[in-house]
């Protein structure tokens, strides 16, 4: 597939915004920026009419079938797996699975994420979704060998049998999933939480870990339930259960990140661990990371949704004003630093997707257009300011993905939404029935 983009201002990430410009995709690679003259033969020319030109968002923590939850779970508690009375991961069957992971891949790619990172129950189901729908994706098994019912009383009860079957899957899943859908789809390891994992699945993990070379995800010191517990399980921080297990090194990306003492950032940072801070849903429950104190210790910052929402330009607007409540109204944190978060950072923390986060001659097109049209992004002086502080998810019309265009004019080429949203819809509607009775 060939592209010649005419008349785009260009944000690459490493420099302010462009002038008018053009810009020329062929083989899934970035061949030219600049004028290209008459195009090549059989090459698709696109008049963007002066959009903004963005590289394609990383987004690092998911679980796309929750989004049955969204909308209602915010009000009771702050995870699912934590919060009675919600559908659960253990209730969906594969199909069903698939079609809630279809509508969060969908919306993660219609809101301008060419990467993501997306764990949940029945993995395969994950992997199919984003197959299907064309973006870079790590996928993972969420492992857990906790009971979930206990765990929403505070109480961690011993489950092996989940252990050993959710293991089983995500090993499946690496299996027969990593490389597939043209080398888009990778495989991770994902241990659901200290809290939700004894320690000998911990230990497991950090042994898989070694001997596959695959970076670790998980949640961390996500709530004060979770740091009471370990605590008491463990006589010691989470963070300090991960490092004593061999886990809390380089190859960690850590969601949340909240309830953190000094000690804990200073170990964080020391082994470089990779955190997916998730703004949005930290602040749903009235939380805010010490995001800048981390990044300060040497932990390494990137960004996510965490399937609260697929919008990154909220999450770089959130994560600005967290920060600056940390800091009791300190301008500190600013729009070109939280743009590398959700672009650059990204890719460069992840590995085994081939983004590069940035918009470069001979690098992957992966590179989202904004809406022309859009009043909410003008006047653009530098570019940053607009895009952070008042862009949306809404603005995203064209999605660029190794080189194919995978939205077109504000609608997925490879899916037809209408019937995607009505599945998902059916399938929430039984699952919130069940979950009533």
């Amino acid at each position: 597939m060939a592209f010649h983009f005419k008349n785009l201002r260009l944000l690459t990430g490493d420099s302010d915004l462009s002038a008018p410009t053009s810009l020329s995709v062929r083989g899934g690679r970035i061949e030219r920026i600049g004028d290209l003259g008459m195009p090549p033969e059989g090459t698709e020319v696109i008049d963007a009419r002066g959009a903004l030109c963005l590289p394609g968002m990383v987004n690092t923590h998911n679980h796309s079938p929750l989004m049955i939850v969204r909308g209602m779970v915010e009000d009771l508690g702050f995870a699912p797996a934590y919060t009675p009375g919600v559908p659960q991961g253990h209730w969906l069957s594969g199909e069903e699975t698939l079609a809630l992971a279809r509508l969060g891949v969908m919306e993660m790619l219609m809101a301008g994420a060419t990467t993501i990172v997306d764990y949940y129950r029945k993995p395969d189901a994950l992997a199919r979704a984003a197959a299907e729908l064309g973006p870079r994706a790590l996928i993972g098994g969420r492992v857990m060998d906790a009971d979930t019912a206990a765990l929403a009383e505070g109480r961690f009860v011993h489950d092996p049998a989940l252990g050993e079957t959710t293991l089983r899957d995500a090993l499946d899943l690496i299996a027969h999933w990593e490389g597939k859908a043209g080398g888009r789809i990778s495989t991770i390891l994902a241990p659901h939480a200290p809290d939700t994992c004894s320690r000998g699945m911990l230990r497991t993990f950090a042994r898989l870990a070694e001997e596959t070379g695959k970076q670790v995800h998980t949640h961390l010191a996500q709530s004060r339930m979770e740091v009471a517990q370990i605590q008491a399980r463990e006589g010691m921080s989470p963070v300090q259960l991960l490092e004593d297990v061999g886990l809390l090194n380089a190859d960690l990306i850590a969601a949340h990140c909240i309830f953190l003492s000094d000690d804990d950032i200073a170990r964080m940072g020391r082994n470089k661990v990779v955190v997916a801070h998730a703004p949005i849903g930290n602040a749903s429950f009235g939380a805010a990371a010490p995001i800048l104190a981390l990044e300060a210790a040497g932990a390494r910052i990137t960004l996510c949704t965490d399937t609260k929402s697929a919008d990154m330009f909220e999450a770089m607007r959130t994560a600005i004003a967290s920060a600056r409540r940390r800091a009791e109204m300190e301008f500190v944190l600013g729009a070109r630093q939280v743009f590398g978060w959700g672009t650059a950072a990204g890719a460069d923390a992840l590995r085994g997707h081939g983004a590069s986060g940035r918009i470069a001659e001979g690098g992957p097109a992966d590179f989202i257009l904004l809406d022309p049209d859009a009043p909410n992004l003008r006047p653009a002086i530098d570019g940053y300011g607009i895009i952070v502080h008042s862009g949306s998810a809404a603005n995203v019309r064209t999605v660029v993905c190794d080189g194919e265009i995978l939205v077109r004019d504000g609608r997925p080429t490879r899916a037809d939404p209408a019937e995607v949203i009505a599945e998902a819809q059916r399938v929430a509607e039984r699952l919130w029935a069940r979950a009533r009775a």
